[in-house]
């Protein structure tokens, strides 16, 4: 009898697979701290047999080469991969015995689409396929997106992905299980997925690379296509050229006297703690991602590229899984990690800072307030194509990852800055706080605006 695992990869948005029999397994898509999968092994008592990648990763840093290395694994790789290491070559139509003794096979299918040599591969039982790992192919109700390659490419890879969608669900049952990579909040997606489990069957009814002629699916899908977090330039090559194994040895502490000697030299000071302590008092100059707001995603988009990090936690606990998930996306050794709060983090003398949080029915009183005169500097930050779906009316437009470099483009006076939910208008309250400006964070949900009596303009 076969199994898979799933291994939830939250803060990404990703998911990685451990499947195989009684005495061996595959592991498809590893994260970066591949301890957990061989926990997750321990747990089975199963041998690692191979490990799969279904393509170089521009999301994540894999853990591929290291498990593999660390387990004596084969490990498979799609042989059109530009990649600097060994690895077994994977063809399309390739086979591998996986538990022999319990007839399970993996057959690669190529599916070109997220990226010119994606592949997937399909586990069969005594020749039955019973689970198709689909990579950033065929995800749950969409694809993965088409344009993180190159961008000359982007249209031929939108329609080689429903060619690829059709393969699948050409070849395989209904009731073989669709377990895909991305889709769960990744931005690799190329759409918003729904639900958390999925069938081929489920997929040929709603799944917009199968329900939709080629041309429309590919129009649409372009169409769609979101910003590309700044980090993925660098996972590529990571992954290319083989990742350095991941050190999760907890960071150097770092006093007072020290984090200032950090934020004066221009180092990132990322406070990870929730944004209504951060908001009641920080430590001046540095920033607030919330641990539990996917911390790893913001950090790595907004954070010029190879500038050191210290990390202010809540608890050590807290510090220790923030590191796990800087690691997955390549910010390997923070330059410093201290526990505690603002007490603990300022030099004598020094105060903490605070600004306000407030509601969309705060806004509107603000507004009204100003009776003519000049109003409230109003900062949407949220992507492009969120604002153009809806938007406040003579509201100023900064989406989140470009705040860093075009803060000094908003107006003189108190900034009051939202976004869908009150998580990213924290981040950026934070970079304007810290870039001295008076800021008020709208904590509440974008839905409100309309009920606060604001002017919503809609597509």
């Amino acid at each position: 009898m076969f199994f898979v695992d799933t291994l939830e990869i939250e803060g990404l948005g990703n998911r990685s697979y451990l499947a195989g029999g009684p005495h061996g397994a595959v592991v498809v898509d590893p994260p970066r701290d591949i301890d957990q999968v061989i926990a997750a092994a321990a747990r089975r008592g199963v041998r690692i047999a191979y490990v799969a990648e279904t393509h170089v990763h521009n999301d994540y840093v894999t853990g591929g080469l290291e498990l593999a290395r660390v387990t004596g694994a084969h490990y498979l790789v799609p042989a059109d991969a530009a990649v600097s290491y060994r690895r077994v070559l994977v063809h399309d139509g390739d086979e591998f015995d996986v538990d022999p003794a319990a007839g399970l096979t993996l057959r690669a299918v190529a599916t070109p689409g997220h990226t010119p040599h994606h592949t997937s591969y399909v586990l069969a039982e005594a020749g039955r396929p019973v689970a198709a790992f689909t990579g950033g192919s065929l995800l749950i109700g969409t694809v993965g997106r088409p344009d993180l390659v190159e961008p000359r490419l982007t249209e031929d890879l939108a329609r080689a992905q429903h060619a690829s969608a059709h393969r699948l669900a050409d070849g395989l049952a209904d009731d073989v299980a669709v377990l895909p990579t991305h889709g769960f909040g990744s931005f690799c997606a190329a759409g918003r997925s729904a639900g958390t489990a999925t069938t081929i069957g489920a997929e040929r009814h709603r799944n917009e690379a199968l329900v939709k002629d080629v041309d429309t699916f590919v129009a649409d899908l372009l169409a769609g296509l979101d910003d590309i977090p700044a980090y993925y330039a660098h996972m590529g090559p990571l992954n290319a050229a083989g990742p350095a194994p991941v050190d999760l040895t907890p960071p150097a502490p770092a006093d007072a006297a020290e984090l200032a000697r950090r934020l004066a030299a221009g180092e990132w000071v990322v406070d990870l703690r929730a944004r209504t302590a951060f908001a009641a008092g920080h430590l001046a100059g540095s920033f607030n991602i919330e641990a539990d707001g996917q911390p790893a995603t913001y950090l790595a988009w907004l954070i010029p590229w190879g500038k050191p990090v210290t990390l202010l936690a809540g608890s050590p606990e807290q510090l220790a899984a923030a590191q796990r998930e800087l690691a997955r996306v390549g910010i390997d050794r923070p330059g410093a990690g201290v526990t505690g709060g603002p007490e603990h983090w300022l030099l004598p003398g020094d105060r903490p800072r605070a600004f306000r949080r407030a509601t969309f029915a705060d806004l509107a009183a603000a507004l009204a307030a100003a009776d003519g005169g000049p109003a409230p500097v109003v900062l949407d930050v949220r992507r492009a194509a969120e604002r153009a779906a809806a938007h406040l009316d003579g509201t100023h437009h900064i989406p989140l990852h470009q705040l860093h470099r075009r803060s000094t483009e908003l107006p003189d006076g108190p900034v009051w800055v939202h976004c869908a939910g009150g998580m990213r208008a924290a981040i950026a309250a934070s970079l304007l706080d810290a870039a001295g400006r008076e800021v008020i964070a709208v904590d509440d949900a974008f839905t409100s605006a309309t009920e606060a009596g604001l002017t919503v303009v809609t597509a």
